[in-house]
């Protein structure tokens, strides 16, 4: 089929009409002994419906199929439509996510030549791109309308994709409420169908586990940890079992027990390393990496090997969050071991592939350089640095990073800046994101202070 989508007929009658005119044809060329001149014009006209065998002898003379008169699509076309769906993916599962973009868009640019199958799976893999590409804003209203396509059934596999993409969409973007409203609402609905807890379950529950562990509402992160754990070792691929380990882990490190949080993120990282997702393996080794630096006996040499690994893979599977946040951890390491160029240099990096967009990694990347340079004895630099990384971080709402990302800032003007009161504000600042609120005559004390 040659003509474009703006273009291209939408009922059967009018296929009919447009093939025979563009074919240079009458309506008594499509008549036969057992069709009449006026039948063909009724039919054209949307007022008949013809049968197959008569359908067939109208296709054959206009020299389509009887598919593409019924429905608009051509099966030919169809499965080689659906065959770019395929090569679409697997440029996603390679890392080439722009050329997978481009794939989608194209294909579905033809919407009408789709069946709802492909058309779907299309609009996945676009979001999934553009998700990749960190173009979350792009990504998520199109995962929204697929979702709440009253054809998708709730609970099958597709409406599961869909939900943990939505939920971990929303927790990247920052907006890590709706995350779990999704993630909490998908879940709730599972339960509903009576069934034993499935893979289903494990992969939305591991994703929702990652939201409220960004929260920092740990009990209720731990508590479907627990429920999810046992239920991953009987029935989990090793790919889910080793999200639900990952999880956990960090949980278990919030909670102050460093010990078990990183026997279960290396029990994730071999579960993992079983399967061939590179990027899982790649952010578990820099999960790893950082509660290694956290220790009571950091080991910088093995993180930075872990770091470096984790940076291979994600040059090739990662997005930009990502890679920064492997840049910012490799300066953490070689900060540790005293490589003051090798660490200002990984934090610039991270920055530089953070963009000018509010990224609360950008702040941390910020508070990481004001640190180096006041190891190096450069407080100028330094206090450039951390004013910058304090006006920036102002503007994000209250989540476990702001509160890290503020204790951070107020440790280091404790250490190094000399200035308590900055570092009294930034404390203050730490404890309003954790949800702990300002007493009233401290409020108006701090206030008068800023005035």
């Amino acid at each position: 089929m040659d003509y474009t989508e703006a273009h291209a007929p939408t009922g059967l009658g009018d296929r009919i009409r447009t093939l025979r005119t563009r074919h240079g044809l009458k309506q008594q060329d499509l008549a036969s002994q057992d069709v009449s001149i006026s039948y063909i014009s009724l039919i054209e006209a949307g007022k008949r419906t013809p049968s197959d065998a008569v359908l067939a002898t109208i296709a054959t003379k206009l020299g389509s199929s009887v598919e593409y008169l019924r429905t608009g699509r051509d099966g030919q076309e169809l499965g080689e439509t659906q065959l770019k769906v395929a090569f679409g993916e697997m440029a996603l599962r390679n890392g080439a996510n722009g050329e997978a973009l481009q794939t989608f868009s194209e294909v579905l640019a033809r919407r009408s030549a789709l069946d709802a199958a492909t058309t779907r799976r299309a609009l996945v893999g676009q979001a999934t791109a553009l998700e990749k590409l960190d173009r979350l804003e792009a990504a998520i209203p199109i995962l929204e309308d697929v979702f709440n396509d009253p054809t998708l059934a709730a609970g099958s596999d597709d409406w599961c994709r869909i939900a943990v993409a939505l939920c971990r969409c929303y927790r990247n973007a920052g907006d890590i409420t709706v995350s779990i409203e999704i993630g909490e609402r998908a879940l709730a609905e599972l339960d509903s169908l009576g069934l034993d807890v499935t893979m289903d379950h494990i992969q939305l529950g591991s994703t929702l586990m990652g939201s409220y562990h960004m929260r920092g509402d740990l009990t209720r992160a731990h508590l479907l940890g627990e429920r999810l754990i046992p239920a991953s070792e009987a029935e989990g691929s090793y790919a889910a079992r080793g999200a639900v380990y990952w999880n956990a882990g960090l949980v278990a490190n919030s909670r102050g027990k460093l010990n078990e949080a990183l026997a279960l993120v290396e029990r994730a990282l071999a579960m993992m390393a079983e399967g061939d997702n590179q990027r899982h393996v790649a952010m578990l080794k820099l999960n790893f990496s950082y509660l290694l630096m956290q220790s009571s006996m950091p080991d910088p040499d093995r993180a930075k090997e872990l770091l470096e690994s984790a940076q291979q893979s994600l040059a090739e599977v990662g997005n930009a969050d990502e890679l920064a946040h492997c840049e910012i951890s490799l300066a953490d390491a070689e900060k540790a071991l005293g490589h003051w160029d090798e660490a200002v240099a990984h934090a610039e990096r991270a920055l530089g592939l953070l963009g000018t967009e509010p990224r609360i990694q950008s702040v941390t990347a910020r508070v990481t350089l004001a640190e180096i340079y006041f190891l190096r004895q450069d407080p100028d630099r330094a206090l450039q640095y951390l004013k910058a990384a304090t006006r920036h971080l102002r503007h994000f709402p209250p989540s476990r990073d702001t509160t890290l990302n503020w204790r951070y800032i107020g440790d280091l003007w404790q250490r190094h800046g000399g200035d308590v009161k900055e570092a009294l504000q930034a404390y203050d600042m730490a404890l309003s994101a954790a949800g702990v609120a300002r007493t009233p005559h401290v409020q108006a004390s701090l206030a008068d202070d800023r005035g």
